[in-house]
């Protein structure tokens, strides 16, 4: 039986029914458990807390991240009710999202065995609460938007394929599909969603979907434009991005640390080479050329701009529509090479199986040792208020777990002190990369600060927010001491005391020191000040 022949595998509901089971192997032990980069989480936590309070992405507090990272984490946080359940939740919610256009995709353009796998492939991708790159057993909700981003532009790749049927719902669907996945993308990291719009325009170049993609990004640039006028933070969101660029430049790390992007992922580069050439054999076609160089150099320019080693997803992408290109060929041959044709298209699917199925199988194991850590209650909990569904596992993972424990020791210390202040304490800043202390008291966060203070990647020696603006609505600041640890003025406090130590000295009063936190409230301005400032408020 040909291959093309074989459409009455439903794939859609197929991917569909996945999708399902996934999220709630997420959602359903209410818990997060984490083994690493518990700093991270915390400043996730932190932005769905502010949202949650009233404030709004790039107008209220700054953040080189779209606004839809915030608005989905949000909305974990008001399903599940708790900040422990806020990721496993959020995420459930976007794998449910995003597969109802990969169901459309897939199944519209994809023989069912290369669709089916590459589904659960890119779904996988997106569910499992690991960085990309690192062992099953470092668990982790750190960089999700990098796991949305790179599948939502794994399915919009396969477009590049013509659809078995071209009709007028077709179309539409079509264009429907791409406006919601590139929108996504610009507004989840608008790395991904540059690479999307570029697609959008390479698409251009094929005159039977030349309609629904030049449809698409009117439409995509029409909802920009509308959103910006609902947001009105379009500029400053830029502004962030500029910031987070000139800090991190155009290429981050040196030369060494680039070429092991390529070599860590060679292997793929690789299989996509062997995929595209016999592909492009088939074919002959310049546009599947562009395609297939499009998604090599666009692919390593993103991952060189994320804080992850392996996980080109553009070339699994890729690779999916030459397996296709490689297939629809040999359905187009005579009959009487069926023999010759079954080897050639048995490889085909045979070869891309191995390409997405070790990935499914490792995100498979996460996945499954997360749902079931959470289920048993493994770790322990985060000892502070409104964090006690987050809990710290040592799941082999030594040296980690010694770290997130002498970090739980840091901020309960903080949280004590706070604790003890009369009146209660709010719009609370720390001069570290996270702020677990807001959302922990229940306190209003401050606005035109930021949650996310790293140095080298949000901000750095090339530039900063000036404590000026990024202090002005701060009410208490919390300044770490400098650690015991030898490598310790190698970090980055002494940067960020350079940075914005003489603000603070000029406009706080120290309250407070605990073993390890000096705690600074803002002085009470002078009687002229505070005379002028209610003019102003008037």
């Amino acid at each position: 039986m040909r291959l093309w022949t074989e459409r009455p595998i439903k794939v859609g509901p197929i991917l569909l029914v996945a999708a399902a089971l996934l999220a709630l192997l997420l959602a359903l032990p209410g818990q997060t458990v984490t083994t690493r980069y518990l700093n991270d989480l915390f400043v996730i936590l932190d932005g769905a807390y502010r949202v949650a309070a009233g404030q709004v992405p790039n107008q209220d507090f700054h953040t080189p991240l779209g606004p839809f990272a915030y608005y989905l984490t949000a909305a974990g946080y008001a399903l599940s009710g708790t900040l422990g359940g806020t990721m496993p939740t959020a995420m459930a919610l976007i794998t449910l999202l995003v597969a109802l256009p990969m169901a459309h995709v897939l199944s519209s353009r994809l023989h069912p065995f290369i669709a089916i796998p590459y589904g659960l492939f890119l779904l996988l991708i997106m569910a499992v609460p690991v960085n990309l790159g690192e062992g099953i057993t470092s668990l982790s909700f750190a960089k999700f938007y990098n796991r949305i981003g790179w599948a939502a532009l794994g399915v919009l790749l396969v477009m590049h394929l013509r659809p078995v049927r071209i009709d007028r719902r077709q179309t539409i669907l079509d264009a429907a599909c791409a406006v919601a996945l590139t929108l996504l993308m610009l507004y989840t990291k608008l790395s991904y969603g540059v690479v999307a719009l570029a697609f959008l325009l390479l698409l251009l170049s094929d005159r039977q979907q030349r309609l629904w993609s030049a449809g698409a990004l009117g439409i995509t640039i029409l909802a920009a434009l509308i959103i910006a006028l609902v947001w009105q933070s379009s500029l400053a969101h830029l502004a962030d991005l500029r910031l987070a660029f000139d800090v991190g430049g155009g290429l981050r790390g040196t030369w060494g640390q680039i070429l092991d992007h390529v070599l860590v992922n060679l292997t793929d580069y690789v299989l996509l080479c062997l995929f595209a050439g016999i592909a492009l054999y088939r074919t002959r076609s310049v546009r599947d050329l562009l395609f297939y160089v499009f998604c090599a150099v666009a692919g390593f320019l993103i991952i060189n701009q994320n804080f992850q080693a392996w996980g080109i997803i553009m070339l699994h992408g890729a690779a999916a529509v030459a397996a296709e290109t490689i297939l629809r060929s040999e359905d187009h041959r005579p009959r009487a090479v069926d023999h010759g044709n079954w080897s050639t298209t048995a490889g085909a699917r045979l070869l891309f199986l191995a390409v997405v199925l070790p990935t499914i199988v490792y995100c498979l194991a996460a996945l499954g040792l997360h749902t079931i850590a959470a289920s048993v209650r493994a770790g322990i909990s985060v000892p502070l208020p409104n964090l006690e569904q987050v809990r710290v596992a040592n799941l082999w993972t030594w040296s980690d777990y010694d770290t997130a424990t002498a970090y739980q020791d840091v901020l309960r210390d903080g949280f004590d002190a706070l604790s003890k202040l009369e009146p209660k304490p709010g719009r609370i800043f720390v001069l570290d990369t996270g702020n677990a202390f807001s959302m922990t008291l229940s306190a209003p966060p401050a606005r035109g600060d930021t949650p996310w203070l790293q140095w080298d990647r949000t901000l750095g020696s090339a530039g900063y927010i000036p404590a000026e603006s990024l202090l002005a609505d701060v009410q208490f600041v919390l300044e770490p001491k400098p650690s015991d640890n030898p490598d310790a003025a190698k970090g980055p406090l002494p940067q960020l005391q350079a940075a914005y130590g003489p603000y603070i000295a000029a406009h706080f009063d120290t309250v407070g020191e605990t073993q390890h936190w000096k705690l600074h409230r803002r002085r009470p301005p002078s009687v002229p000040e505070a005379t002028l400032h209610q003019e102003r408020r008037s």
